[in-house]
């Protein structure tokens, strides 16, 4: 069993993934540069898999407070069995928004892995999408939205973030950075691109976590499900917070600041890096 040392590692792990995988600041990037002072006494496939199980208490999450947005059935005031066809129409939406990532993630994920998870990779990435977003801020401060609500993306509009989210396969992009900017850029709301990214993840992210385990397996230690489950408690809990706090945030203000923690991160990472 895990002493505890290494549950204090996993909290503090999974504490990390709660607050970015919802922030635009990339999970998977602070993931990779914890773990460089953070060492878990697993072995590296193990690691691996936990980066992405733990992902899936972050869903929890996001399922949990959009519930009633995400669940398709319900019932009529005469209790009668119905179906939300916006709902539905929703999901079918942000199918076709996955498409151009499943087909890159299939192609090129292991070629990513092995190579571009590196710090250096990670921390130009921090950079340059937190330098666009505060261009991308500043320029649309002279733009009204065109899509003002969830449900006013159409099939065209989640292609095309769907495209976006292509660039989140670099290390220290952001899945939910990428989708974001796309869906600015492109003219909806900030509200509204930050809820179709939780509705995005959802399909992404667990299909990212089943392939992890088919492909590593169930065989788990004692410990090892211990970790897990710390996890992705952990994760569970942070995300919770952080949704209800990202929400609130932007319909005040814009994302200029996280782009900022981005550049000044970014910078840090290659300083620290370069002295080693």
């Amino acid at each position: 069993m895990p002493d505890f040392i290494e549950i204090l590692k996993v909290i503090i792990l999974g504490i990390v993934e709660g607050i970015t995988e919802w922030l635009p600041v990339s999970s998977t990037g602070h993931m990779l540069l914890v773990d460089e002072f953070i060492k878990m006494n697993v072995s590296e496939e193990f690691k691996e898999l936990f980066f992405i199980v733990i992902q899936l208490g972050a869903i929890l999450a996001v399922v949990m407070i959009f519930w009633k947005k995400m669940w398709p059935f319900g019932f009529t005031d005469e209790k009668k069995p119905m179906v939300k066809k916006d709902i539905f129409s929703m999901w079918f939406k942000v199918v076709v928004a996955c498409i151009p990532g499943a087909v890159v993630t299939i192609l090129f994920d292991d070629f990513i892995e092995e190579h571009l998870h590196t710090p250096t990779v990670i921390a130009i990435a921090l950079i340059f999408y937190g330098i666009a977003f505060i261009v991308i801020e500043n320029w649309n401060k002279r733009r009204e939205a065109k899509v003002a609500t969830l449900a006013d993306i159409t099939y065209k509009t989640a292609f095309i973030i769907g495209m976006f989210q292509v660039l989140s396969i670099i290390p220290g992009t952001s899945r939910s950075g990428a989708t974001i900017i796309g869906a600015l850029i492109i003219g909806v709301s900030r509200v509204a691109a930050a809820e179709f990214t939780f509705f995005l993840a959802v399909p992404v992210m667990l299909g990212m976590s089943l392939l992890k385990i088919l492909k590593i397996g169930l065989a788990f230690t004692s410990g090892e499900l211990v970790i897990l489950a710390v996890g992705t408690i952990t994760a569970f809990v942070v995300s919770v917070i952080v949704i209800k706090f990202l929400m609130s945030y932007i319909k005040k203000k814009d994302f200029k600041l996280f782009g900022w923690y981005r550049i000044v991160l970014g910078a840090l990472v290659l300083l620290y890096f370069a002295l080693i």
